[in-house]
């Protein structure tokens, strides 16, 4: 059995301004710069560090989010595949880019008193036929996940018990 892999993880800072366009057919497509730094020390001591610039690019209610929500400057982690894409210039000559297809995309950096952001192209509803897209709610995740972990893991049998009941449970009560 043949198998194989096309998965990037990056965490980086955004180099510009997300650009959103449509396509003829209506579906939206965000187009994303992103640098990552790589620091290390030579045998004499020196300090060295090198920064890898990558093309990112988000589609449909993804690309819509990434354009509300990111500005120059901003860290972020992302999760997609590599995709090469070739066209002919204007020039005549053969072009030819690699870029970063997102499915993921968390705000590392949140403003003060705000929450971490978080989305994923399987959590959102996609329509078949992409025309205007309503605004998307994005998926939260508490600001300090460590501190509600430690909070989770001393609560007692109990209460985690009811918590998993209520889980299971076809009418949760909000």
């Amino acid at each position: 059995m043949a198998r194989s892999l096309n998965k990037v993880q990056l965490i980086g800072n955004l180099t510009r301004d997300p650009e959103l366009k449509y396509t003829p057919s209506g579906a939206a497509v965000c187009t994303i710069g992103l640098a990552t730094n790589r620091q290390w020390v030579t045998e004499s001591g020196e300090k060295k560090e090198d920064v890898e610039f990558h093309r990112l690019v988000a589609w449909n209610k993804l690309a819509e989010i990434c354009s509300q929500l990111l500005k120059k400057g901003r860290k972020i982690y992302v999760e997609g595949r590599l995709q090469t894409r070739s066209w002919q210039g204007q020039d005549g000559n053969q072009r030819q880019t690699t870029e970063v297809v997102i499915s993921d995309m968390i705000i590392l950096d949140p403003k003060p008193g705000t929450e971490l952001v978080s989305a994923h192209t399987d959590e959102l509803d996609v329509p078949e036929s992409v025309g205007e897209v309503p605004p998307v709610e994005p998926h939260s995740a508490p600001a300090d996940a460590k501190a509600m972990a430690g909070k989770k893991a001393t609560r007692g049998k109990k209460e985690v018990k009811k918590e998993e009941k209520a889980e299971n449970d076809e009418e949760i009560p909000f």
